[in-house]
């Protein structure tokens, strides 16, 4: 073949050479990167599935921020609480100290009232001033507000979490289905114990409730009003008290019961001088009514009951109700639950926890709280709320005083039961309640903290980072080069690109072997 208007030998020689500057160029462009697909056409598939790792890996990246930083928040707010309760627990010293009246004068324990005034108005200020990057932590703007909170039914509320998923507020519905009980053992003033309300001959009780024990003795002749008054003087000694089955008629008879609600309540009564066979006195008369709801103390109240059986002892019930339809136990009066979407505790009112028939109460949830978001998606299922309230001392340590839930005093209202009022009436069993309330809501607060920062936080940002390493991995499998193959691939390159060129070279030079011809 002697043609040579078309060279196809260098045609195909300069095919080759192009391809293998293609290689080579790809080679180096990868090195230089180090990445395997720099555009589209290196890996389609390849670049789409790595770019939504990249997204994720964003998320994932800021996501774990966020964790962090609310962590750093929820630790600023808990450095504060364990401040207030250091305050809280130098007031419970001060008060131990002023309790101890043979031992202090009246000068020491005016100074002491001064130093726990002092403490009370510095909770308060730790309260307003505690702040974390212009976020207010403690005044209550970080807890959930509530609307429709009926006080007849529910005296207190304290929202934990709540989720606002496709909804503006989240409603609450709360139905008694078991009643909260008082231990109580009912005495019949028409046995033979009584004539008409009057004890017709001298006995010795012992009354023993959560509280502790002590004997009482009446004699011939008093009436169940003056067994009241002697059973009720020791109710901070015994939490047994008493009173009037129908307060209009005293010949009903008594009830005698613990003088809070719940099933770690109860009240024992037992004769302790005379003969041990019920037959024989009228000891039969102490009752109680086992099996029936908190029956009223208004007169309707019968000895004839179908549920009465004799007795000296009885437990009280923890109060359980149905909330958002999820069954929950409660602690007396109090009740709660936790799930994801909903977080409270609720102290309901007496009649409403004592009587089932009353029906469902309803509130809402309307706003609130403190929202985090630790996920790379914005989700419900991604984001946890977490509600902080005001520990303000006019908040702080709600108290049902004297066992009335329309009597709620606070640390700041606790100021009426001062060393000096206490030490007057000789009882400081209001004071103490409200401070060792104060110290629990405090403590309470911290350990829900402490926890959402360790199970929830704590396991997230583990779980975030464990993440982030497998798909950082799993992306640069698919993205970044290999440059021991990259460099294998880059030597042969370079040779092919050599010796293409050399071909190249030949093939031009072979069309003028053709000049030979003509001679």
């Amino acid at each position: 073949m002697a043609r040579i208007n078309t060279n196809v030998p260098s045609v195909i020689a300069q095919t080759n050479l192009n391809r293998n500057n293609s290689e080579l160029e790809l080679r180096l462009e990868r090195l230089s990167t180090g990445l395997r697909i720099n555009r589209g056409k290196d890996d389609p598939a390849g670049l789409i599935i790595s770019e939504r790792i990249a997204t994720d890996l964003n998320g994932i990246d800021q996501a774990i921020q966020n964790t962090e930083r609310a962590s750093s928040m929820i630790a600023t707010t808990e450095s504060s609480l364990a401040e207030i309760n250091e305050l809280l627990n130098s007031v419970k010293a001060l008060m131990v100290e002023a309790a101890n009246t043979g031992g202090n004068s009246p000068e020491e324990r005016a100074a002491n009232q001064l130093q726990i005034d002092s403490a009370i108005q510095s909770i308060t200020r730790i309260s307003n001033t505690a702040t974390f990057g212009g976020l207010k932590l403690l005044d209550g703007s970080l807890d959930f507000t509530l609307s429709g909170v009926t006080s007849s039914t529910i005296v207190k509320a304290q929202v934990f979490n709540a989720s606002f998923v496709g909804q503006s507020s989240l409603q609450v519905d709360v139905d008694v289905v078991d009643s909260a009980q008082k231990g109580s053992l009912f005495v019949n003033g028409n046995a033979n114990i009584s004539t008409a309300g009057v004890i017709n001959s001298a006995l010795t009780l012992r009354i023993q409730g959560s509280e502790g024990v002590r004997e009482l003795s009446f004699a011939s002749g008093q009436s169940f009003s003056q067994m009241i008054a002697g059973i009720n003087q020791l109710t901070s000694l015994t939490g047994v008290e008493a009173s009037l089955i129908d307060p209009t008629d005293s010949s009903v008879g008594l009830v005698i019961r613990s003088a809070s609600y719940g099933a770690d309540e109860f009240v024992s009564v037992e004769r302790v001088d005379g003969p041990t066979d019920p037959a024989d006195d009228g000891f039969s008369a102490f009752k109680f009514n086992a099996n029936a709801d908190f029956p009223a103390l208004d007169g309707t109240f019968s000895f004839a009951g179908p549920n009465l059986v004799t007795a000296t002892r009885d437990e009280g019930r923890d109060i359980s109700a149905l909330i958002n339809g999820s069954l929950s136990t409660g602690r007396g009066l109090e009740i709660s639950i936790n799930s994801p979407s909903l977080g409270l505790e609720l102290l309901i009112d007496e009649s409403f926890a004592t009587d089932p028939s009353l029906g469902t109460d309803t509130f809402y949830v309307t706003g609130g709280g403190s929202n985090f978001q630790i996920g790379p998606d914005i989700t419900a299922q991604q984001q946890v709320s977490f509600g902080i309230q005001s520990v303000a001392a006019s908040l702080l340590g709600g108290t049902l005083v004297n066992g009335s839930v329309q009597t709620i005093s606070s640390l700041e209202k606790g100021k009426t039961n001062s060393i000096e009022e206490s030490v007057r009436r000789g009882d400081f069993t209001d004071a103490q309640a409200i401070l060792d309330t104060a110290i629990d809501e405090v403590s309470i607060l911290r350990g829900r903290m402490g926890a959402f920062e360790r199970n929830v936080l704590g396991t997230t940002q583990r779980s975030l980072q464990t993440q982030f390493e497998n798909l950082t991995s799993s992306r640069s499998l698919i993205r970044d080069a290999d440059f021991a193959a990259e460099t294998s691939q880059l030597t042969r390159a370079q040779i092919l690109q050599s010796s293409g060129t050399s071909v190249l070279s030949l093939a031009n030079q072979q069309a003028q072997s053709v000049l030979q011809l003509l001679g």
